[in-house]
């Protein structure tokens, strides 16, 4: 009884530690803040479209870009340009963080979750919208807990209240 109890708390123990994801950051040339989760995704903030090919070859197969259009230093043609010669998908989720529009979660949740996609890089400016989307994942479509997409998101680079209270609230409705 003790044995098989033992082995069921082992195996328990063992679940959960691989269930706590680790995010590790990394100085990639050309990104603010890249951080990533296992190989599953990378958040980061401003990429210079140079850095796509390094993306590339890091075995990220899109980059998801959150920068909107009036954003100081986003280079959205030119990334677009740059992702389409490395080869990697390329997808403009304009993402206003004073404006969050509801239908961009849904845009965002269907192309994470397109294998065509995966794994993805996720980016902004600073990273914080990137994270914030992500955490919305995490809770609507992983179930995790609050607290513990709270702690993951964070990590990645989500620092504004607002915008985490967007993301539980979307996901509470996905």
């Amino acid at each position: 009884m003790r044995r098989s109890l033992l082995t069921a708390v082992l195996a328990l123990t063992a679940s959960v530690a691989f269930a706590q994801t680790p995010v590790t950051k990394a100085s990639i040339p050309g990104v603010v803040n890249f951080s990533k989760v296992e190989t599953t995704v990378a958040c980061a903030g401003a990429t210079t479209p140079a850095a796509l090919a390094g993306i590339k070859s890091m075995g990220y197969n899109s980059v998801i870009n959150l920068r909107t259009p009036g954003e100081a230093g986003a280079e959205l043609d030119a990334e677009a340009a740059a992702a389409k010669a490395a080869g990697i998908n390329y997808v403009h989720l304009p993402f206003n963080a004073q404006a969050p529009d509801p239908a961009l979660v849904d845009n965002f949740l269907n192309a994470i979750n397109d294998k065509a996609n995966q794994p993805a890089f996720i980016h902004c400016a600073s990273a914080n919208r990137a994270a914030a989307l992500w955490m919305v994942k995490r809770i609507a479509v992983d179930k995790w807990a609050v607290d513990k997409a709270t702690e993951e998101a964070t990590a990645l680079g989500l620092t504004s209240p607002v915008l985490k209270a967007f993301a539980i609230e979307q996901a509470q409705k996905h």
